[in-house]
């Protein structure tokens, strides 16, 4: 499976310094070089900067489809959400499996219309506990330092993170 990162969640982890949580997905963790590009910030973008120079990241340059992903995206330009586009329309004409990881609703409603599987940056966090990369209080103090450096969860989606976490423990 070929997993395409998007810049919310790479933000997100990268600002909280914990980028390497996201080894705990199945596939091959694809980072479109549009969606580098949109990592401005400090510390997300050097910590993305390290995270890609592992040889288990792969960062991607084209962008296939480009007319259909604007097209389906109505933007006029190449983005990170339109290389994103595009390379899960490109991974679903091989005929293999993509999932994309974003925070961003229309990634994601697009993604899923486009039969990727999706997940955002609190579902890497409920996988990393399945996997037992973390543990439940390791993944609850994750939310709190996501929700605290730019994610805002709402009070609602917190608890529903926290019940996430307890179920993948449990």
């Amino acid at each position: 499976m070929i997993v395409l990162l998007d810049a919310t969640t790479l933000i997100s982890l990268g600002t909280a310094r914990e980028l390497d949580v996201l080894h705990c997905l199945d596939g091959e963790l694809t980072i479109p070089s549009e969606v580098l590009g949109e990592v401005t910030t400090e510390p997300a973008r050097s910590q993305v900067e390290r995270f890609t120079a592992n040889e288990r990241v792969r960062v991607v340059d084209d962008v296939p489809f480009r007319d259909a992903a604007l097209s389906i995206l109505g933007d006029d330009e190449v983005t990170g959400d339109a290389q994103i586009v595009g390379l899960v329309r490109r991974v679903d004409a091989r005929g293999d499996r993509v999932a994309v990881v974003s925070d961003d609703r229309r990634v994601r409603t697009v993604a899923r219309g486009l039969d990727a599987a999706v997940t955002g940056t609190i579902g890497v966090v409920v996988r990393a506990v399945e996997t037992s990369r973390l543990d439940p209080d390791e993944a609850r103090a994750l939310v709190r330092r996501i929700d605290a450096h730019g994610l805002h969860t709402t009070g609602e989606l917190r608890e529903r993170a926290y019940e996430l976490i307890d179920d993948a423990a449990g």
